[in-house]
């Protein structure tokens, strides 16, 4: 080692101690995870948190982002619009180069024209709404699916499987909840069997008996929910206390935490409840090792955390591949190549969502846990 490099080595060292900083800031590269970090859905932000978490880890100890080290940076924006629009902005001051987030569709979309306009990649792991990649943002995408394609996957299975023959369909008043809803209506429809109910109830409401009522009067056998387990929860139970028992009672991805039960009121009252999700990717050869690591950790990785996992090495694989950090080109080169993840291989059309779709139904037993079904079934 040179005198010379030495010299300015250790008084780069004394600057950094001097500014109360790590001399090593420097060769760190941010990224942000948003989502739901307190509030009812605050698990779904916990999910993130795991997930991204230990994909960073893993990624910096095979060298990082075009050789610097992933720093996640936390944004809790409680599934509320605007206070996602504020993380968004926070986002862009703390200078991350990519997001794994939002969770909530209408969270999403306004937080997205924020990174555009900052030439920021964000990959979300749960928002479906058709219209987060259908504005043609360049550097927006999915690691999972849409609900135009989810709904049909719901309403199909209503149809041909629980012979649903008067459906009502229920939803939040969420972009997110009604969206889904409309879906599965829609392909209800299609199918020639359409809703004799549709309904909306408002988020953070506990008392659903007006809704009940109606369910009861036209004489529904099925009934869907579009929206988030903090509603779906009391529903669902508020149905059976109510003698609605025979009533199959089916959800969708907003549902996928153990809180639902808890928000339900015990197991008992979600056993038998059906949901759409994406084909659990804890049962693939390509998740097994990473699953093993969060099991022996005492955390099981549900719900989004692997989806999470698989967006943070979504965004290495494409900064690496572009080598670049910058978002938009990031962006353009998943677009054109395929990335093995902890989901399996993934691949994108042009306006950022996944070629293949893979939603699935699950049901809930009396233990509380749910378990992907047969197709068949």
């Amino acid at each position: 080692m040179s005198q010379t490099f030495y010299r300015k080595g250790f008084l780069a060292l004394a600057v950094a101690t001097a500014l109360g900083v790590s001399s090593f800031v420097q060769a760190d590269v941010k990224i942000g995870v948003a989502g739901p970090m307190t509030g009812p859905s605050a698990s779904f932000g916990l999910q993130y948190m795991k997930g991204a978490q230990a994909a960073a880890d893993a990624i910096n100890a095979k060298g990082g982002i075009n050789g610097e080290k992933i720093v996640l940076v936390q944004g809790d924006d409680a599934c509320e619009p605007k206070q996602a629009v504020a993380v968004a902005n926070k986002m862009v001051q703390d200078k991350v180069i990519g997001v794994v987030g939002h969770f909530c569709s209408s969270s999403t979309i306004p937080a997205s024209e924020v990174y555009s306009d900052a030439g920021i990649i964000a990959i979300t792991p749960g928002s479906t709404n058709p219209a987060v990649t259908e504005r043609g943002l360049p550097a927006m995408m999915r690691m999972c699916g849409r609900d135009d394609q989810q709904g049909i996957v719901a309403g199909n299975y209503i149809v041909d499987v629980l012979k649903g023959k008067k459906v009502a369909v229920i939803n939040d008043k969420d972009t997110y909840g009604k969206g889904l809803a409309d879906a599965t209506a829609k392909q209800l429809t299609a199918r020639g069997v359409k809703p004799v109910l549709e309904e909306g109830l408002t988020r953070g409401e506990k008392d659903f008996s007006a809704v009940i009522t109606k369910v009861r009067s036209v004489g529904a056998d099925v009934l869907y929910f579009g929206g988030l387990h903090p509603e779906a929860g009391p529903l669902v139970h508020q149905l059976r206390e109510q003698g609605l028992k025979d009533v199959k009672f089916m959800s969708d991805d907003g549902i996928v935490t153990d809180e639902m039960v808890t928000t339900a009121g015990g197991a008992p009252y979600v056993d038998g409840v059906y949901m759409t999700f994406g084909a659990d990717p804890r049962l693939i050869p390509d998740s097994k090792a990473v699953v093993e690591t969060f099991r022996k950790s005492g955390y099981e990785p549900e719900g989004y955390t692997l989806y999470a996992y698989a967006s943070v090495q979504a965004l290495a694989a494409g900064f690496n591949g572009a080598k670049t950090n910058k978002g938009e080109d990031a962006a353009k080169w998943l677009k054109a190549h395929p990335v093995e993840t902890v989901m399996g291989k993934k691949e994108w059309d042009g306006k950022g969502d996944l070629k293949i779709s893979d939603y699935v139904v699950y049901q809930w037993d009396a233990a509380g846990k749910y378990h992907q079904l047969d197709k068949q079934k």
